[in-house]
């Protein structure tokens, strides 16, 4: 227990997993969590003369399966393992903590999830900038980039990091910028700091400085990306070679999607359970790494047009050529997961049977790069020109391993005959041991008269001879009795025992030297790693590429045509995610949409409720994202001009937890837009100012749509859905505002949704039909239509101000209550001057009567 208390005051704030024989037990707090989370029996036991501890614990051999629980349930663990051999010392066991497992450097196939990459972020607030990092140390990749909050922040939600590391005195400041809940764990203010991280990291990639990789002027990203990289060594993570480049996020490059736009567009998670996301639809690679590849350029869409005309041409290729897009799936296949195999070898955490995989995955680069190199697309002959056959590698794990090799070391014999000659002789020994046994077996049956007696053997006392009750009495006098069971008798012989020290030697010595190859062939492989991650990362890239070729064909997408005009003109498009869920046989109603920044640069859309005005938003949004991103598109055609920035403020829900009604979180939203405006933005606004009170929301609503087409640097693109059908006003005095409603049909008090783009406003929201359509009882149904037609009998509703150089002072009502008609008499009756203090009393006690009366 002094060992245990001395090693757990190094890791207070972790699990430590105490080695003990052929156990990892746990104590006290540890033990009380590990037995909540992990379902395992919490005992107690006497420590000494002091008070009873709490104790609890599982086999070693089923670490794989409880520490993914622990992980998951969001702990830290630190695994404390037996340093030294039991039987090599006569004092205490040296312990020590070999590995201290968290959320972002978990490499259990059972903690990570095979098609999502498992970033570590680190973040560092320096005065002038917030540094950032993303590191995985399971496929190797290492990115850094710097900027204000909402950069970071948007950052934060693209990568969705496991685990979040920063400096301890920014506490205040981290909540601020990116909230609670993200997983977290602060560092000491030491670690972020210029020198150190300049000097960790120049050391690790053995370079002289980091202008190589372009990141030596983000000074707040490589403190950043230091702190990572310092975790990495604090975690017992020492074998990182894997980790060989250091890549900086240009925000230049890709479009701007902040962190409520990719929540919105539903991109690669959705805050709805069971919901159907872009990339649940779109995802139909065939390798892990190209999963991951997709995700990355789902959230980091490109806007520089050459490298998406590339991926586009190389698209293009794969649907012009099923055949090569099919040969290709059959090659990738049954590659499994490349990048983290090569990750694993790196790191010594690869099995036996994981590096027969890499053979059989290594053995595919030859026939792509053959059928790459024959192709007569300039593009695919440059991808075959850089894949690395790696033949020398293949040839040798095919000369040592078997094919059919266990899961880890220790589990098996696992390298070829041939390779080793003390090892095949020792191997001899050991099955013509085993065969000796049988023999010596047979033979002492026929000599005893004992047809029934076996040999086996058991942990205890080694090889034994069993004889049955029955037959004890025709036992030899040199046989030595060892054991007595109810039904038989168990003895031992000198003989026995002379051949159970040769085979449990060689067993022992073929564990060592196959250990000792295999150890051997790791190093080799480790030294290739480099040629093996281009494989990888080109692998990666044809997946998601013959992707695209296959959805193309699959789902009768078009290929887009990019270019740098200001204009978007889509042509019969549709939701890629609403489609793939209709019922077989109904076909989704296509709509076209056209905005530039001359004639048309805002759209007012309304219509009915349910009648599909988000779906068109939305749907506008993502044709340019997957266009941009080197996709086809669902559209029959779709030119787009070149996009920066796309913005959504599409629906609403309360922040409960940050005190924040629905309409702060709408207005901090729309904040972002109006303060982040572009020529080239795409903004989507779907009910804005629904979150107030009617007036204050259209207020707000006009005022927002004017600033867009009035603000005088920017014509960012918009389409504006609302109920607020005063707005299609605007279009009167705005000269590139237009009126669009989505249609309906009405027949015999029903509505039928036409789900139709037509030009002009509409002047109907049908919500009291839609509330019939829910299910709504028809007692209510019948009051709402008795509310709705007073309402629309009394107030007049008055057009808005046209000038928009007046003031924006809203008139909507005209004075017709017969109430109020009364009070006005009343009051315009009164003499003021005339009126004494006590005949204004009574005036006022006369309306105040009325009003009581009414």
């Amino acid at each position: 227990m002094k060992q245990y208390l001395s090693i757990k005051a190094k890791y207070p704030d972790a699990v430590l997993l105490f080695r003990v024989g052929d156990f990892y037990e746990t104590f006290s707090q540890d033990a009380i969590i590990a037995s909540k989370v992990l379902g395992i029996v919490l005992t107690a036991r006497k420590n000494g003369a002091a008070a009873s501890v709490e104790l609890a614990g599982f086999p070693h051999h089923s670490l794989e399966t409880y520490l993914p629980k622990l992980v998951k349930a969001g702990y830290r663990v630190a695994i404390c393992d037996q340093l030294e051999n039991p039987k090599e010392t006569k004092t205490i066991v040296k312990r020590g903590v070999t590995e201290l497992v968290t959320p972002g450097v978990a490499f259990s196939d059972k903690v990570i999830d095979h098609k999502s990459n498992n970033f570590l972020a680190a973040i560092h607030f320096d005065r002038m900038a917030i540094g950032v990092s993303f590191l995985d140390i399971t496929t190797g990749e290492f990115y850094l980039s710097q900027g204000t909050a909402e950069y970071v922040d948007k950052l934060i939600q693209s990568f969705r990091p496991s685990e979040v590391l920063f400096q301890k005195q920014f506490v205040k400041e981290f909540q601020t910028a990116f909230g609670d809940k993200l997983f977290t764990f602060k560092l000491d203010d030491w670690v972020f700091t210029p020198d150190f991280a300049n000097e960790l990291l120049t050391k690790h990639f053995d370079v002289k400085s980091l202008k190589g990789f372009g990141v030596d002027q983000l000074s707040a990203g490589v403190i950043a990306a230091g702190a990572a990289l310092h975790y990495l060594g604090e975690t017992q993570h020492h074998k990182i070679g894997h980790i060989s480049q250091l890549t900086r996020i240009e925000e230049d490059t890709f479009i701007w999607l902040d962190q409520f736009t990719i929540r919105n567009l539903e991109l690669t998670y959705s805050p709805h359970p069971n919901a159907r996301t872009l990339i649940d639809v779109l995802d139909q690679t065939h390798t892990p790494m190209g999963a991951r590849l997709l995700k990355r350029w789902m959230v980091l869409p490109l806007k520089d047009l050459a490298p998406i005309q590339d991926r586009l041409q190389l698209v293009e290729q794969f649907v012009t050529h099923p055949d090569l897009s099919l040969a290709v799936q059959k090659l990738i296949g049954d590659m499994g997961d490349l990048e983290r195999l090569i990750s694993k070898v790196a790191t010594a955490r690869i099995g036996p049977r994981e590096v027969v995989q890499l053979k059989r995955s290594l053995q595919r680069i030859p026939q792509l790069k053959q059928l790459f190199e024959n192709s007569t697309n300039e593009n695919l002959r440059a991808i075959g020109d850089q894949l690395h056959p790696c033949l020398h590698l293949i040839e040798r794990i095919e000369r040592e391993l078997e094919d059919e090799a266990p899961l880890s070391t220790g589990k098996g014999t696992f390298i070829k005959a041939g390779v080793n000659s003390e090892l095949d002789e020792y191997k001899n020994i050991s099955t013509l041991g085993k065969d000796y046994l049988i023999q010596v077996q047979e033979r002492e049956a026929e000599r005893t008269g004992i047809p029934s007696l076996k040999i086996a053997y058991n942990n205890v006392f080694g090889y034994y001879i069993e004889v049955r009750n029955t037959h004890k009495d025709k036992v030899p006098t040199d046989w030595i009795r060892k054991q007595t069971l109810v039904n038989a008798e168990r003895y031992i012989t000198e003989e026995l025992k002379e051949y159970e020290t040769k085979i449990l030697g060689a067993e022992d010595k073929i564990s060592q030297i196959e250990l000792q190859i295999f150890s051997e062939l790791i190093r080799f492989l480790s030294e290739y790693v480099m040629p093996m991650q281009l494989n990888s990362s080109l692998v990666a890239k044809i997946d998601v590429l013959q992707c695209f070729a296959e959805n193309a064909r699959a789902l009768k997408y078009t290929k887009p045509e990019l270019d740098e005009s200001f204009q978007i003109d889509i042509k019969q498009g549709r939701h890629p995610v609403i489609e793939s869920q209709l019922p077989p046989g109904e076909e989704y109603i296509a709509n076209d949409v056209y905005l530039d920044n001359e004639t048309q640069q805002i759209i007012m859309i309304t219509g009915p409720n349910m009648s599909g005005k988000s779906a068109i938003l939305r749907q506008t949004a993502l044709i340019c994202l997957m266009a941009h991103m080197g996709s086809y598109v669902p559209a029959e055609q779709a030119r787009i001009g070149l996009i920066d920035k796309i913005f959504t403020r599409v629906g609403a829900s309360d922040n409960i937890s940050s005190g924040e009604s629905t309409f702060m979180v709408e207005m901090n939203e729309t904040a972002s837009i109006l303060n982040n405006l572009s020529n080239r933005s795409l903004i989507l606004l779907d009910e804005i100012g629904r979150g107030t009170s009617t007036y204050d929301g259209i207020s707000i609503a006009w005022s927002i749509a004017e600033y867009l087409h009035n603000n005088g640097k920017f014509r960012p693109k918009t389409l504006f859905a609302t109920h607020y059908h005063e707005l299609n006003n605007m279009a009167d005095s705005f000269d590139r505002i237009k009126n669009h409603h989505v249609s309906v049909k009405e027949l015999d008090n029903t509505v039928l949704f036409l789900r139709k783009l037509q030009p002009g406003g509409s002047e109907h929201s049908f919500g009291i039909h839609v509330a019939k359509m829910a299910g709504m009882p028809a007692k209510v149904i019948s009051r709402a239509n008795e509310v709705l037609k007073s309402l629309e009998s009394n107030h007049d509703s008055k057009k808005m101000v046209r000038n928009p150089q007046e003031s924006m002072q809203l008139s909507f009502f005209t004075l017709d209550d017969p109430t109020l008609i009364q009070i006005k008499e009343e009051i315009s009756q009164v003499d003021i001057n005339t009126l004494t203090p006590v005949e204004a009393l009574m005036k006022l006690n006369e309306i105040k009567k009325i009003m009581g009366s009414a």
